[in-house]
């Protein structure tokens, strides 16, 4: 056999079988994202988020998240988190605002934010193994978490909330945020009671994911007070003065022109406005 036969045969084993990934370096950020195929853990030195203080109109769900991750930065006990509701009204903002929060009152606590996509959950055995072995605290976030008709998926999840045999690591807390409460379609969950011969277990294990996040927080649509209160904030922040009266007129004709409101609705007017003021949006104080 030839040599350049050999090489193509150590390559396509290789691509099978790849390398295991290199111990990850937990101190060259604050934020990664993992990946898998091949397995790594890319850090992430800019993240694009806000500071808590300027999220407004979920204050319960803001206080209830900031304690229960300053609790596990701390070392203390605390719970799996699902933020499940309403579009645009600041769900993934408040998990990365928060980690900023947690991490600056508790700095010696090495608390980490990991990134992973629903795509990836098959792979999470794997990176729990190596968080597991790190001196690092770590929220795992997974952003606008569902799961469809034939999707598997969600057995996968069940490695972070139950951990198996081996138990979820100690140093491991993991936070989604979904538009489902039970992370799937009421549609899927009504077909396959309808359709069982024991309609109730047929649906208990997938409803019953939920059921194994400690914290349900709920987001809701927001009115028009709390809608205008978040641009007020907004302008405060960034130093952007402008009349009152045409500040309010704006803001609901912006609102009324995309059918209703939201924080995202705020943020997006906010940075129209802040455009046409010729106001630059660097980093809030």
């Amino acid at each position: 056999m030839s040599d350049t036969a050999l090489e193509r045969i150590a390559a396509a084993l290789e691509r099978m079988s790849p390398a295991p990934m290199p111990a990850p370096d937990f101190d060259a950020a604050e934020a990664f994202i993992w990946h898998a195929s091949p397995d790594r853990l890319d850090p992430v030195h800019n993240v694009s988020r806000i500071p808590v203080a300027l999220l407004v109109g979920i204050d319960r769900a803001r206080d209830t998240l900031l304690a229960n991750t300053v609790q596990f930065a701390r070392g203390l006990p605390a719970n799996n988190a699902l933020l499940w509701g309403a579009r645009g009204m600041g769900k993934s903002s408040l998990v990365k605002a928060v980690h900023a929060e947690a991490l600056a009152s508790a700095p010696d606590s090495g608390l980490r934010i990991v990134e992973v996509q629903r795509e990836d959950l098959p792979s999470i055995g794997r990176l729990l193994g190596h968080l597991r072995a790190a001196s690092h605290r770590f929220v795992l976030f997974c952003d606008d978490l569902s799961f469809s008709h034939d999707d598997q998926h969600y057995k996968s999840l069940k490695a972070v909330l139950d951990g198996g045999i081996e138990g979820r690591p100690e140093n491991v807390l993991f936070y989604a945020t979904s538009n489902r409460r039970h992370l799937m379609p009421r549609d899927m969950i009504e077909n396959e009671r309808s359709s069982a011969i024991s309609p109730s277990e047929a649906t208990e294990e997938k409803v019953s994911l939920s059921d194994r996040f400690g914290l349900w927080l709920g987001f809701h649509p927001c009115g028009q007070d709390e809608y205008l209160a978040m641009i007020a904030g907004y302008c405060a922040a960034w130093g952007l003065v402008i009349d009152d009266t045409r500040l309010r007129a704006e803001a609901i004709e912006w609102a009324a022109t995309r059918g209703g409101r939201s924080g995202r609705v705020a943020w997006q007017f906010f940075c129209d406005l802040a455009g046409r003021e010729g106001v630059a949006l660097r980093t809030a104080a």
